[in-house]
């Protein structure tokens, strides 16, 4: 018995060191999991987990994420723009992560869940659906993730920062490059995507000059439509329609993009118009650039966007840096080609980065686009004969 006893002892004694020893290693292991970021870690945070510190790229993390989230990468101006910043990203060491929901806003708040949770520093977004985009603000502030707006207005949130081109301006050079050169008559009047907080804006610019010449009845307006999703069809599509109703007799579209410009041009050649009808159109898209010099579009607003694009990374690097210096001196007005204002996104009052534009028709081409490199003289005149080309 006392044997026994004896031994029940030295067993006892033996299974609580082994439970010590067990009990340190478990902790000791799990230090280890959470300093690398856990099982499968690829070393940047996650979404539910981010912190102010997270997030002002000083939170232990190897390298500085930043999500791009675009509406699409169907048009010419968001290829560059994503190319942009992509060389920006490069130059500087840090990664951009690009989503396109290719015009689907519930994909679009997906792929920003998706970038949260791989532990971007900053989101920067030109939101598909403006009015509902608000949501994408509220998720990513709840991981400690700034939200920048590009160039189309994200409403309804706690938005940060918006940065976007002069856009009421853009729909006023619109209207008055038409009205200068056809004061009287029957217009057609091509809206952008409703969608679109810009196009709004731009509408409010067109109607800035239309409105008196309406007034006074030397403008009549024979249609007026939106073309949802920024549409070239939708815009051909109402042109078509309106040519119709006005038995041809039309002296100018107001196109609020190239796009639809090109669609609009499309209705027009059909009935033997192009070239006869004003189309006015924004971007400086190689194929309206085309157009205007063979005649058929009469001008663009050119939207620098490598200058658009330069300050817009400028400012997610400094947030994700937690840069507050350099924040606070683009803040003051230390930018280019542009000044700061506030937009209400119906939330607050944003502070918002506004950036100058510029019409451009065939008689300025060479001092605008081409000499900013944003497209060759090459490029614009391939389909006019080498006589006409403008001397170098």
């Amino acid at each position: 018995m006392n044997m026994n006893k004896a031994t029940w002892k030295v067993t006892l004694a033996i299974v609580f060191l082994l439970s010590l020893l067990l009990t340190a290693c478990g902790n000791k292991g799990g230090s280890n999991e959470a300093a690398s970021g856990g099982s499968g870690s690829t070393g940047t945070s996650s979404a539910g987990t981010s912190s102010p510190s997270a997030s002002s790229g000083s939170g232990g993390k190897d390298q500085i994420v930043i999500g791009f989230s675009v509406g699409t990468m169907k048009q010419e101006r968001w290829q560059r723009e994503v190319e942009m910043a992509q060389k920006y990203a490069d130059e500087h060491g840090f990664k951009l992560l690009v989503q396109s929901c290719e015009e689907d806003a519930n994909k679009q708040v997906q792929q920003v869940e998706s970038m949260l949770a791989q532990g971007i520093d900053v989101l920067l977004i030109s939101a598909q659906d403006s009015e509902s985009s608000g949501v994408v603000v509220d998720k990513a502030h709840q991981a400690g993730v700034p939200v920048v707006a590009y160039d189309r207005l994200v409403r309804n949130g706690d938005l940060d920062y918006y940065l976007t081109f002069d856009n009421e301006k853009v729909g006023e050079l619109q209207a008055q490059m038409l009205v200068d050169k056809y004061p009287k008559g029957n217009y057609i009047w091509v809206l952008g995507g409703p969608e679109d907080n810009n196009a709004h804006l731009i509408k409010e610019g067109h109607e800035k000059v239309l409105q008196p010449y309406i007034d006074s009845g030397d403008i009549k307006i024979v249609a007026q439509q939106w073309a949802k999703g920024w549409s070239p069809e939708e815009a051909m599509k109402i042109t078509e329609n309106a040519l119709t109703k006005a038995n041809n007799d039309v002296v100018a579209v107001v196109a609020s993009n190239d796009g639809t410009a090109g669609g609009v041009v499309q209705a027009l050649d059909a009935q033997g118009l192009a070239g006869k009808v004003g189309v006015s159109g924004q971007d400086a898209d190689l194929a309206a650039l085309q157009r205007i010099v063979e005649g058929t579009q009469t001008g663009t607003i050119y939207k620098p966007t490598a200058n658009l694009n330069k300050t817009a990374m400028d400012l997610v690097y400094a947030l994700a840096k937690g840069d507050q210096e350099k924040v606070n001196a683009m803040l003051s007005g230390q930018i280019e080609h542009g000044h700061i204002g506030k937009v209400d996104n119906g939330t607050k009052q944003v502070t918002t980065f506004l950036m100058d534009v510029t019409t451009v028709t065939k008689d300025n081409i060479m001092d605008t686009v081409v000499k900013d490199g944003f497209h060759t003289v090459e490029e614009i005149y391939k389909n006019v004969p080498k006589d006409q080309w403008p001397q170098s």
